[in-house]
């Protein structure tokens, strides 16, 4: 009898891939949440209690170092923007990555990047943030 699991790699990697971007789409959903009350129950169905968050500041850990740096992007100066997930979920094994954007309202600043992510059960355990376009290397 055949393994679906193991006898078809696109079966698994579908699977693991429609978690990841579950995952991904709740943490984005933080930045967008209707009220700032909601933003720590959407970070605790997306990421492991023990997240490690590397983010333009630094290292941080636990869910709530990851709330604030969600709220002060929530209090952006140019006031309450939109996070969005641009690209597909590419995930080889635990690894995962996916293009974001952030705008703010009536065509205010904006800010694309890529994050990395490592998923433990289904959650998120680590976040590197890479804000910003990458430029073309000199030849």
């Amino acid at each position: 009898m055949r393994d679906e699991r193991t006898c078809n790699g696109w079966y698994y990697w579908g699977m693991q891939e429609e978690t990841a971007r579950s995952a991904i789409d709740t943490f984005i959903s933080a930045f967008n949440a209707s009220d700032d009350s909601y933003v720590t129950a959407l970070l605790s169905q997306a990421l492991t209690s023990d997240v490690v968050f590397w983010g333009p500041l630094g290292r941080s850990e636990g869910i709530a170092a990851v709330e604030r740096f969600v709220l002060d992007i929530r209090r952006h100066p140019a006031g309450t923007g939109t996070m969005a997930r641009c690209s597909a979920v590419d995930m080889p094994g635990e690894w995962a990555r996916y293009q974001w954007v952030f705008t703010t309202p009536d065509g205010g600043p904006r800010l694309a990047g890529t994050d990395v992510v490592h998923l433990r059960r289904s959650l998120i355990d680590q976040v590197i943030v890479f804000a910003g376009e990458i430029e073309p290397s000199a030849s």
